[in-house]
C-alpha cells in the first residue's frame, strides 16, 4: 500500500459523490483521484489511475456497480484495486453478487463519516470488510437457493486440514481474528497463517470470498442456525 491511499469515488448522484470526495480529501493519508457517475466510467478511471480503493455505488446507469466490480477485479490491469461497495439498503439484493464479483467490502451510504473512512483504510490494507449483517445476508441468499453451488462441493476442500476447516467455519459465522484465536486457543500469528493457507487453497481473493466458499462447499449451511446476533 502507498503512503497515501488513493480513492476513486463512484456514484450517479452528483451531490453524494461530491460529499464522499470531500470527506476523503479532508482526511490525512487519503486522497481522491477522481469521480465517476456510472460503472463504465469507473472501469476506465480505474484502469487510468489504478486507485487503491474504489467506493462503488450499485445502482447506476450505463453499467451497474456489480458489473463494474467484476471487470475491475477480473482484469490483470486492475487486479490490485480494491472495491468497497456502497448501497442505500442493508438488504440490497445485489450484495451476494457484489461479493462474488470480487468486492472486498460492503458499506451503507448512511454510515457515519468515521466508519466510511475506517472502511476505506481496512480495505486498502488488503483485508475485507464483512460486517455480520452482510454475512447474515449471505446466509439468507443460500437459504433461498436449493442448490446454491453446482460447481463446488466437498472436492473443493481437498488439501484443507481439519484445523483450517475449523477456522473457515468460524470465518463464515462472522467471527473476527481475535474471536477465532479465543475460540480455538491459538495465537494470532497461527490464525493468520491458517487464513493465508485457506485463501491460497480455495483460490479466494479475501475473507469475503472465504465466507462464500464455506457455504458453497458445505462447511456451513444456512440450516445450521448461522450467526445469531453476532
Amino acid at each position: 500500500m502507498r503512503d497515501v491511499t488513493r480513492v476513486l469515488v463512484v456514484d450517479d448522484q452528483v451531490l453524494l459523490r461530491g460529499s464522499f470526495r470531500i470527506l476523503v480529501e479532508n482526511e490525512p493519508g487519503l486522497t481522491a483521484v477522481g469521480e465517476a457517475g456510472d460503472g463504465a466510467e469507473a472501469v476506465e478511471l480505474a484502469r487510468l489511475h489504478r486507485p487503491d480503493v474504489v467506493l462503488m455505488d450499485v445502482r447506476m446507469p450505463v453499467m451497474d456497480g456489480i458489473e463494474a466490480t467484476r471487470r475491475i477485479c477480473g482484469s490483470p490491469e486492475t487486479a490490485g484495486v480494491r472495491v468497497l461497495i456502497l448501497t442505500t439498503f442493508d438488504l440490497d439484493e445485489y450484495v451476494y453478487a457484489a461479493l462474488r464479483a470480487g468486492a472486498a467490502g460492503f458499506l451503507l451510504k448512511d454510515s457515519p463519516p468515521a466508519e466510511v473512512l475506517a472502511a476505506i483504510r481496512v480495505v486498502a490494507t488488503g483485508d475485507s470488510l464483512l460486517a455480520p449483517s452482510v454475512t447474515r445476508r449471505l446466509v439468507e441468499e443460500f437459504t433461498r437457493r436449493p442448490d446454491p453451488a453446482p460447481g463446488r462441493g466437498a472436492a473443493s476442500l481437498a488439501g484443507v486440514t481439519e484445523r483450517e476447516r475449523e477456522v473457515l467455519e468460524l470465518i463464515a459465522r462472522g467471527l473476527s481474528n481475535d474471536e477465532i484465536t479465543a475460540r480455538l486457543h491459538l495465537s494470532m500469528g497461527t490464525v493468520k497463517t491458517h487464513i493465508g493457507r485457506l485463501l491460497s487453497k480455495l483460490a479466494a481473493r479475501d475473507r469475503a470470498q472465504l465466507v462464500i466458499a464455506a457455504y458453497e462447499s458445505g462447511v456451513v449451511s444456512p440450516s445450521d442456525g448461522g450467526l445469531g446476533t453476532h
